[in-house]
């Protein structure tokens, strides 16, 4: 078996339009994800901090820090805690 680049492998992998939406939408939920934990730490909180200021449960912090409770209302929720917004980008 050759050695692959991984990098080689997601250009050709990108090529095809379903793979490409897919990674476009978990690169996405991903990047919302960080945004949240980053101002979160740089607060220097916790998740049970972040959740009691956002008025919902320290679990909703948790799966959005996951990447799996990504929804507009959820980020604009927690950021607003945080004194923060939500902005979005489309390109």
């Amino acid at each position: 078996m050759a050695n692959v680049k991984f990098d080689d492998f997601l250009k050709q992998e990108l090529k095809d339009p379903k793979f490409r939406a897919a990674f476009e939408e978990e690169n996405n939920k991903l990047a919302s994800s960080a945004a949240i934990l980053l101002a979160r730490e740089d607060l220097g909180w916790s998740q049970a901090e972040l959740a009691e200021h956002a008025n919902v449960p320290r679990s909703t912090v948790s799966r959005t820090e996951k990447g799996k409770n990504v929804s507009i209302a959820t980020l604009t929720k927690l950021a607003a805690a945080m004194g923060k917004t939500v902005k979005i980008q489309i390109d």
